[in-house]
């Protein structure tokens, strides 16, 4: 919860860069204090523990965390995959924080408003952002959307946590969250008025009696004033406070923020980091319940797991390999059906000479196979395709980290968009495999239908192939059934990545990789042509690649792929392989294991804070790298190496530590060539007394520099009908000079942009690029803007990949009101002989309607219905009937636009509660409860108690003995 300050007015060569922002909870800092992301990850680990601990209770399964341990996710993962019975996804977990995190801290690098940031006493506007965010999330989850919608929910999460930093909360005495952010649909109230005071002068550097004392103990709500450049305020108000915010030097002095320990407020900063991870815990809760624990847990990524691609080329010279290639999908769709390895999503774009599409993007598995069956042949209109728009359009919709397969025999005619591939392979990180079925001598394949590649067009592929991480691979009819083994491999869990080079000239060359204890299922694949090689245990035993099934493993041939399969016995130490060929070859080596690790370049800020880069580094300058280990809790990172991905050189990194398994790695030099972030350390076993393991790590995905790179600023939801206008800035390392501009979106929408933009003498430029969604797009729907430069004397390009999500304007934010209609409970002491009903009725009011309600807690059966009241209002009816032996049941009530209304009931033993938040137990026979976020409804036997906002509730039995009281008095 660290602030994280921008200098003010940033100049770069005279060019306006960074407005001023007012501090937040940092995103990475050196001391104790709680950061944005450890906020959010101590958050999303707390809440998947409770979500799990609940599942295991209903499902009578154990749920045990390790006593005095610090949560981590490891820890998580493993206790709830006992909850699910089933192996939850560790890297996709972490992946998923990550994604939220950097969402999280992209808020203070671009988002600028007081409201963003809860300063100013902005708190309308705040909630609104609140608002209109947690419906941006919730719309997306339900178009399955999951990237969009952690997008979204870190922005909301950074606003959230940043309230309880900026406000007074903490200082009020509060000991809960203020659920009203959350719930639009309650008043904002007791906030400080523009001309309340709330503040007098610190005492020297001591602010911890700054608040006046009417405003403590009236609980009036204020927060702190801040700005870069102007040290005017409203009279009497508080200031935000520290180095950058000019307002503090004005009376009153000094600050309110809890930002970080040395802060004005800093000795309240455990407490507000506390109240903020509650308070994200609270949304998350909120969204669990308007999306379901199955939607929830894919948003968490506890439940994600290779998503398998295909882009099919289906024009008639590939008729005969379209017959085996749907053979081999089906194969691995029915090989992988209802087990822990099954793709979490498929997703099949076809393509011919005449067209494409459409795409296909489906979590069934029987869906799928439908649509994989109804493939055939079709004659092509022109030999050369539009290849790479079909790609681009792949990598932009499927999830990041995803397995893409292509089956071609053409070439591409819109080779001009390279540079934009490759520019979101790097973004996506997916990896893209080509089989290849051209590239063979023509007395191979049938002359007659047969399309030639020419080296070119091979080279092309075999480029793309490389820089994902993937694989080129020639076919012929005979030998793509056998493809079947590869694609199994690339779509196998907790699948890294040891090693992988390239070389593009034929020369001898010897390689070594190290396996630690933690590998499994070890593949080696060396891909050329006319190739010899030799492979060496770690004792020194070899075996050659002409022999199949060897000391050390089984190798398979599929066409210039060479897939070497290592015996468990080989799977330790550090292994060798020399390697001598006549042209270009590709050497991979990979593993399954929960030890990974996933990187972000980062731009350092002013106060020693970090946000993540969108694009590409600047080559020839200093760069920072986030790293986090993966599945990692014993893991000592050593080097963190830039490796020339088709050559030898290396730039090593200087490793600081952030905590166990993060770190912030400085790179002096951003070298000229391409390259891939490689990974080293010791693995610690915990479990025995042996010494560390060293162990290696590589991403697949190849990175590179640019001398210069493009920014903008964007927000996260667009309208449809309506333009949205996006300025974007390019800076450069030289003056002058005329760069081409080209901006696209994967959903075909209005964009216009400039064709060119001219750097001038202070080497930079600035652009404008309108998006507009037609007026019929379905809300929810995300769309990728890619904006690219290209210097085209040099070709160097760079990139910015920004993703929105499409949303018509909310205006239903009341939640579902539910009424118990009856209660019928006769439980004797033996609870298993017997059973109890509930029966509800549940209403939207004027709002969009209920579309779904379910069961958060409960073991009985629930059934539906609708009917129409008299007045016309919609009625969903639910009828509960339970064993006596399961006392509690909560519904849960979901309106079209994520509105959730929750209605808990509960037949123990005779109490009445109240509670603030409008929450009522009831009790007659047994006990009720009810609530209904503010209002609460409630009939029992006649009796009707009503609870708004904390007004108190009686029960019938105590209406009977006030009123006796009462006739005693007035009659004797």
């Amino acid at each position: 919860m660290v602030s994280l300050v921008v200098v003010a007015l940033f100049l770069l060569q005279g060019a306006l860069l960074q407005p001023p922002q007012a501090a937040a909870f940092k995103i990475y800092t050196t001391d104790e204090s709680l950061t944005h992301h450890r906020i959010t990850e101590a958050a999303f680990l707390r809440k998947m523990a409770d979500v799990c601990r609940n599942v295991a209770t209903a499902r009578g399964k154990d749920f045990t965390l390790p006593i005095n341990s610090k949560l981590t996710a490891t820890i998580v993962q493993k206790a709830c995959s006992n909850a699910f019975s089933s192996l939850l996804k560790l890297s996709t977990f972490n992946l998923a924080i990550i994604q939220t995190s950097i969402s999280n801290a992209a808020v203070d690098r671009k988002q600028f408003s007081t409201a963003h940031h809860f300063d100013d006493e902005d708190f309308k506007n705040g909630r609104d952002l609140i608002t209109k965010g947690i419906a941006s999330v919730k719309v997306s989850i339900k178009k399955g959307n999951y990237l969009s919608a952690r997008s979204s929910l870190g922005a909301v999460c950074h606003t959230l946590q940043d309230f309880y930093s900026h406000s007074n909360w903490v200082e009020l005495g509060s000991t809960a969250p203020f659920s009203t952010l959350i719930k639009p649909e309650l008043p904002l109230s007791n906030i400080a008025g523009p001309n309340t005071k709330t503040c007098r002068n610190c005492v020297g550097e001591d602010c911890s009696d700054n608040i006046l004392p009417d405003v403590l103990q009236q609980k009036t709500l204020t927060s702190g004033y801040f700005s870069l450049i102007f040290s005017s305020k409203p009279a009497g108000k508080c200031s935000h406070g520290g180095f950058f915010d000019r307002t503090s030097s004005r009376e009153p002095t000094g600050g309110i923020n809890k930002d970080d320990i040395s802060s004005y407020h800093g000795f309240l900063h455990f407490r507000a980091a506390e109240m903020a991870i509650n308070a994200t815990m609270e949304l998350l809760e909120d969204i669990r319940l308007a999306t379901g624990d199955q939607a929830f847990l894919r948003l968490m990524g506890l439940t994600q797991s290779s998503v398998l691609a295909f882009v099919f080329d289906i024009t008639d010279s590939l008729s005969q390999y379209i017959e085996v290639f749907k053979k081999v999908c089906l194969s691995i769709i029915d090989s992988r059906k209802g087990t822990s390895e099954e793709p979490s999503e498929y997703v099949l774009v076809p393509f011919n000479g005449q067209g494409s599409g459409p795409l296909i993007r489906t979590a069934n598995a029987d869906t799928f196979k439908e649509y994989i069956n109804s493939l055939s042949a079709s004659v092509a209109g022109n030999f050369s395709d539009m290849f790479l728009s079909e790609l681009l359009l792949t990598l932009t919709r499927v999830p990041p980290s995803s397995d893409i397969f292509v089956l071609t025999d053409a070439s591409a005619k819109d080779t001009e968009l390279k540079s934009s591939v490759k520019a979101m392979i790097e973004s996506t990180k997916s990896t893209v495999n080509f089989l290849l079925t051209s590239s063979l001598l023509p007395s191979e394949e049938d002359a007659s239908l047969s399309r030639s590649l020419s080296l070119s067009d091979i080279q092309l592929y075999r480029d793309l192939a490389h820089v994902s991480g993937g694989q080129t691979i020639d076919v012929t009819n005979t030998t793509l059934s056998q493809a079947n083994a590869v694609i199994s491999d690339a779509i196998t869990a907790d699948l890294v990545t040891v090693l992988q080079v390239e070389r593009s000239s034929a020369k001898a060359e010897n390689f070594s990789f190290v396996l630690d204890p933690s590998l499994s299922n070890t593949t080696v694949y060396i891909t050329g042509d006319s190739l010899v090689f030799t492979l060496y245990s770690p004792t020194g035993e070899s075996q050659s690649g002409s022999v199949a099934d060897g000391p050390l493993g089984s190798i398979l041939t599929v066409g210039n792929l060479k897939r070497v399969k290592l015996n468990s016995t080989s799977q330790t130490g550090e292994l060798k392989i020399s390697i001598d060929s006549t042209s270009s070859y590709s050497l991979k080596v990979t593993g399954q294991s929960s030890v990974n690790f996933l990187f972000n370049f980062v731009e350092r800020l002013e106060g020693g804070d970090f946000t993540p880069k969108a694009n590409r580094p600047f080559t020839g300058r200093n760069a920072t790298l986030f790293v986090s280990v993966t599945g990692g809790d014993s893991v000592t990172v050593t080097d963190v190496l830039l490796v020339e991905a088709s050559g030898s050189n290396v730039v090593n990194g200087t490793i600081k530590a952030l905590g166990a398994t993060d770190f912030l790695v400085n790179i002096d030099r951003i070298p000229e060539w391409p390259f891939v972030v490689q990974l080293k350390g010791l693995l610690n076993d915990s479990t025995t007394r042996s010494l560390p393991s060293r162990f290696q790590r590589q991403s697949p995905t190849q990175q590179q520099g640019s001398r210069f790179t493009i920014t903008a600023q964007p927000n996260s939801t667009i309208e449809p009908g309506t333009p949205f206008v996006l300025n974007f800035t390019l800076v450069t390392n030289a003056t002058g000079g005329s760069y081409t501009i080209r901006a696209r979106t994967d959903r075909s929408f209005s964009v216009s942009f400039p064709s060119s933009l001219n750097a001038g003498t202070e080497g930079s430029a600035q652009g404008t690029v309108t998006l507009t969604a037609p007026s019929n797009t379905e809300s929810g729907t995300d769309v990728t803007l890619t904006i690219e430069a290209e210097d085209p004397e040099s070709s160097d390009s760079n990139y910015v990949a920004l993703r929105f999500t499409v949303m018509t304007t909310v205006t239903d934010f009341s939640s579902p009101v539910c009424q118990v209609v009856s209660i019928k409970a006769d439980c004797p002491v033996e609870c298993s002989r017997a059973s109890w009903e509930l029966s509800t009725n549940l209403t939207d009011g004027n709002g969009t309607g209920i579309v779904g309600v379910s069961l958060s807690r409960g073991n009985g059966s629930l059934s539906l219905s609708n009917v129409m009241s008299a007045d016309g209002t919609n009625v969903t009816v639910a009828f509960y009937n339970a064993s006596c032996c399961s006392q509690e049941v909560e519904l849960v009530a979901v309106d079209r636009v994520g509105n959730v209304g929750t209605c808990f009931t509960s037949i123990k033993s005779p109490s009445t509660t109240v509670s603030p938040s409008g929450s009522t137990t009831v009790s007659p026979s047994g006990s009720t409860t009810v609530s209904l976020n503010g209002t609460t409804t409630v009939s029992l036997k006649g009796s009707t108690t009503v609870s708004l906002n904390g007004s108190y509730s009686v029960s019938f039995s105590m209406c009977v003995a006030l009123v006796g009281l009462l006739l005693s008095f007035l009659y004797g």
